[in-house]
């Protein structure tokens, strides 16, 4: 590998990051200021603007011939982001969780992961399919913006008449500066998306190691580190909502229109590996449906269940590791991890997700007796 390589690799991992974070910064200034809720932008404009890197990754991968890094690049970005980002996030500090996610987004990741499983029987991502999968993306930007319009014209007029009207219209330059901001990121992701495929590309090859393995681990983790910055940020801050909104957004964004639009534009589809429907897209599945009872029990990620997080990101970086040095010790490790450790985790979940719901349960209908005894 030549060392120019190395370093156009680094410089477009640095203009990605510097890319999102002014598409990110313009695009939520903008949406904030034409009334859409936190957990909205979190959903939506935060994950969509944080996920550009892997859209732009995939697509020139998609475009260069190399798709099987634009499916690594998918399935390894939405595991690092729920393991990974979230188990830091809640580390920093426990995360409350909206009813909302719980109800409709979680559901729904769980949903578009199975159907990705579910189009990749066949070996391949065709051009139908990505288009079909970009069409769901479209649909539920359309419905996650609606409904936060309608709740926040509901809450602007119960403010309106009990304090007045407010004039919180943005100027015309905010308005300039704010796109300013997102043409100048978008442009910084193209180009860094350009060096940082050739790069991956010729560092697989050096390493002699498969174009889906350096997609689910160095360009999935490098192309999250917007993801990273924004949760952590955000955790930090306070603002819990835009942390998880984030992540879920992101799996869901980059399932319906980054796999999907390069499935579209590549020549021949995105082809799926058997390793990745044995073991890589089964995992992200797991990891997605092991957010549903984390999240309602309670409505937060408590920090032990970030740690649990963290500790399977790991475990699963080590299968990934020997499963591509094809080491001696991967059929034992596989045994353990998946005859064991997920089974007592699932285990685990599923007893927390069932208390969680009898005191659910009990408290409901604690209410309503005592609505009964006061009537």
């Amino acid at each position: 590998m030549e060392p120019l390589t190395g370093i156009l690799f680094i410089i477009g991992l640095v203009a990605l990051i510097v890319g999102a974070e002014l598409l990110v910064r313009g695009a939520a200034r903008l949406a904030v200021g034409f009334g859409i809720s936190p957990l909205v932008v979190g959903l939506t404009v935060v994950a969509f603007g944080t996920s550009s890197p892997e859209l732009a990754v995939s697509i020139g991968s998609a475009l260069s011939g190399q798709a099987d890094i634009a499916l690594g690049n998918v399935v390894g970005s939405n595991i690092f982001n729920v393991l990974f980002i979230l188990g830091v996030s809640a580390l920093i500090g426990a995360l409350v969780v909206m009813q909302q996610l719980v109800r409709l987004d979680v559901p729904l990741m769980i949903g578009v992961s199975f159907l990705l499983l579910l189009l990749g029987l066949d070996g391949r991502i065709g051009r139908l399919d990505g288009l079909f999968l970009f069409a769901g993306i479209v649909v539920y930007t359309v419905f996650a913006v609606y409904q936060s319009r309608k709740e926040f014209k509901l809450v602007e007029a119960e403010y309106t008449h009990e304090y007045g009207q407010q004039d919180d219209r943005m100027g015309l330059w905010r308005i300039l500066r704010n796109v300013g901001l997102v043409i100048v990121g978008l442009l910084l992701l193209v180009v860094g998306a350009r060096w940082l495929v050739d790069g991956a590309v010729s560092i697989a090859r050096a390493l002699e190691l498969s174009e889906l393995v350096i997609g689910l681990t160095i360009v999935a983790v490098g192309t999250s580190l917007p993801e990273v910055a924004t949760s952590v940020i955000a955790s930090l801050r306070g603002e819990r909502d835009i942390a998880v909104g984030n992540i879920v957004g992101s799996n869901l964004f980059n399932i319906m229109a980054v796999l999907g639009l390069s499935a579209a534009v590549a020549p021949n589809g995105v082809n799926v590996p058997a390793a990745a429907l044995e073991f890589d897209i089964p995992f992200m599945i797991a990891v997605a449906v092991a957010c549903l009872p984390i999240f309602f029990t309670g409505y937060r990620i408590a920090r032990w269940e970030g740690a649990l997080f963290l500790a399977y990101y790991v475990a699963y970086t080590i299968y990934v590791i020997l499963d591509a040095a094809e080491h001696d010790a991967l059929p034992t490790y596989s045994t353990m991890l998946l005859g064991f450790a997920v089974p007592l985790t699932a285990v685990t979940l599923g007893l927390l997700a069932v208390r969680a719901w009898r005191v659910s349960r009990s408290a409901k209908s604690g209410n309503a007796d005592s609505g009964t005894t006061t009537g």
